[in-house]
């Protein structure tokens, strides 16, 4: 799910409101959540670090996971330190929290594989044969209602 969180400061008041929004269809972003914290507050947690940030932002209707809880403290260390930016707003995508796939090689596995499946040119005729001598039809009765007929 595509998020943007925003942080917008109102210095005079001394309030910092986090505004989160979602794509609910491609291109429609709607306002999911609004929190307002104190601003002084805020800079000191961010002062201290992503720990303390994290567990001051957090609440019990807004509470971001680790990685976006890194993602918001890192994007935002320079917003706290001045005073000439009102507001920033930081797009997620949960996406980008799951671990990358490895690009996974098979260059010695896949010689031996090749060389299982080159036909060796032994198979006797009497073989074949002998493959083909079973009986292949079906085994039931028209009478045989069981649900394995079919």
């Amino acid at each position: 799910m595509k998020q943007k969180i925003r942080f917008e400061k109102n210095i005079k008041a001394g309030k910092v409101v986090i505004l989160e929004s979602s794509e609910v269809d491609p291109g429609v972003v709607i306002l999911l959540h609004e929190e307002e914290y104190d601003l002084k507050e805020m800079i000191k947690a961010s002062d201290k670090g992503v720990q303390a940030f994290s567990h001051f932002i957090r609440r019990r209707s807004l509470f971001p996971t680790a990685y976006l809880c890194n993602k918001l403290f890192e994007n935002t260390i320079e917003f706290f330190k001045t005073k000439a930016q009102e507001k920033i707003i930081i797009e997620y995508d949960d996406v980008e929290a799951f671990p990358k796939e490895e690009e996974f090689q098979l260059e010695d596995e896949d010689i031996e594989i090749d060389k299982i499946l080159e036909d060796d040119g032994d198979t006797k005729e009497d073989e074949i044969k002998e493959i083909d001598a079973e009986d292949d039809t079906p085994k039931f009765k028209p009478e045989d209602i069981s649900e394995h007929e079919n």
